[in-house]
C-alpha cells in the first residue's frame, strides 16, 4: 500500500510517498520570503502549492491511481485530542476559515482532500495537527480573564520525535517526562509529561523565543502603543509578529543556514541575533523544567536548525545542568504522517470524527 504525505510548512513544502512502511519518494521544496510575499494570505497559496506537489509527482512518475491514502499536515482548527482525522466537510470548512489563525499547515488537509476527490475510493486525513490540546488547566491562565493561553505547537514532529526517543531507550513515551524543542521556521518548546503535552509555548503568534520568521514574546506595552500609533494597520502589525519577524526583521532572511554562514564569516550583527535566538530558546527550556518540577528524562532538540552544531552548543551550555540533551536533526513529520495513514489502512487506527 502507498500513502502520500503532504506537509506545507511556513517556508517549505514537503511531500513523500511511503510504500508498506518504506520510503519510496521524498521531496522538499523551499520557498523564499520574496516568493511567498506575492500572496496576500496563506490561503491564497493553495493552487501554487498544490500545483508544485502535482508537478513533482508527475516528474517522479507517481500516478495518483497507485495511492491508497493521503495524509496532510493538520492546521489551525478547533482544539482537538491527538490522533488521525478524516477530512470531512466540517474539518475542511474550519481549515479554510483558519478558526485559530492562518498558517501554511491549514493547506495540508485541504490539498490532500482536493487531490483525493479525483477518486471515489481515495480518502484524505490529517494527523496530530498543530492544535492538539493536552494542556493542564493551570497552563491556560494568562494573567487576565479576557485572554487565555492556547495550545498551538509543532505537535506532529514533537510527538513523533518523543515516541522515537522513547523507543530508542526501550521505554514508553507514556512513562517519560521530556522537554521537546522544535527548531524550524517557527520554534516551539513543550513539556511532555507521561505522554501529554501539559504546557507549551504558543509558537504561532507571540509566545516563546523568536524564530526565523516570528517575533516570539515581545514587550507588550510597546506593542500596544504601536497598535494605537496610527502608523500601521492590523495586518502590518500581525506580519511583524509572524511572517516578517525574527531573523527576517533583524537580518533580512528566514534562511537559518544563510545566517549560520554569515556568523562563520565574521558578521557580528548576525552572531548577536543568532545567539540571542538560542538564548531565548534556552530560557524557555528552563521554564518548562519548572513545569515538570525538575523530573526530566531528557531535552530533545529537533527541526532543521538542530543540524547547526554551533546553535545546539549555545543551547547546551545553558541548559545541560537540567537534563541529558539529545539531538534529532531535521523532522520525522513525513514518516509520522505516512505511518498514521498506513495504520488507518491496516485497521490499527480508527480515524476520529471532527465535529
Amino acid at each position: 500500500m502507498k500513502v502520500l504525505a503532504i506537509n506545507p510548512g511556513s517556508t517549505t513544502t514537503k511531500i513523500a510517498v511511503y510504500e508498506n512502511y518504506k520510503l519510496f519518494f521524498l521531496k522538499k521544496i523551499s520557498h523564499s520570503s520574496d516568493e511567498l510575499s506575492k500572496f496576500a494570505k496563506i490561503a491564497d497559496q493553495f493552487e501554487f502549492r498544490k500545483n508544485i506537489i502535482l508537478g513533482e509527482l508527475v516528474e517522479a512518475n507517481i500516478d495518483i491511481d497507485t495511492i491508497d491514502a493521503i495524509v496532510g499536515r493538520g492546521g489551525l482548527v478547533k482544539p482537538i485530542k491527538s490522533g488521525v482525522y478524516e477530512v470531512n466537510e466540517a474539518l475542511r470548512k474550519d481549515l479554510i476559515a483558519g478558526v485559530q489563525g492562518e498558517h501554511a499547515s491549514n493547506l495540508g488537509g485541504l490539498i490532500a482532500y482536493d487531490i483525493a476527490c479525483t477518486r471515489e475510493d481515495l480518502k484524505a486525513y490529517i494527523a496530530d495537527p498543530v492544535v492538539v490540546d493536552e494542556l493542564d488547566d493551570i497552563a491556560r491562565i494568562s494573567g487576565h480573564p479576557n485572554f487565555i493561553r492556547v495550545s498551538i505547537f509543532h505537535a506532529l514532529n514533537q510527538k513523533a520525535i518523543a515516541k522515537t526517543h522513547a523507543r530508542f531507550l526501550g521505554q514508553k513515551y507514556e512513562d517519560m517526562n521530556l522537554i521537546v524543542v522544535h527548531l524550524g521556521g517557527g520554534i516551539s518548546v513543550s513539556a511532555h509529561r507521561k505522554g501529554r503535552v501539559v504546557d507549551t509555548t504558543q509558537a504561532l503568534d507571540g509566545d516563546g523565543p523568536f524564530s526565523p520568521e516570528r517575533s516570539g514574546t515581545l514587550p507588550i506595552g510597546q506593542v500596544v502603543r504601536l497598535c494605537f500609533s496610527g502608523k500601521h494597520t492590523e495586518s502590518e502589525i500581525m506580519n511583524m509578529i509572524r511572517g516578517k519577524g525574527g531573523l527576517i526583521a533583524y537580518l533580512g532572511t528566514n534562511n537559518a543556514s544563510e545566517v549560520e554562514d554569515r556568523v562563520k564569516n565574521g558578521d557580528e550583527k548576525a552572531k548577536l541575533i543568532y545567539t540571542a535566538m538560542a538564548y531565548q530558546v534556552s530560557k524557555c527550556i528552563g521554564e518548562m523544567a519548572t513545569v515538570l518540577k525538575g523530573e526530566i528524562h531528557g531535552i530533545l532538540l529537533t527541526g532543521g536548525i538542530a543540524y547547526d552544531e554551533d546553535f545546539v552548543s549555545w543551547i547546551r551550555e545553558r541548559v545541560h545542568f537540567i537534563a541529558p540533551i539529545y539531538v534529532y536533526p531535521g523532522e520525522d513529520e513525513m514518516k509520522s504522517l505516512a505511518m498514521n495513514g498506513l495504520m488507518v489502512l491496516n485497521g490499527q487506527i480508527i480515524p476520529e470524527i471532527y465535529k
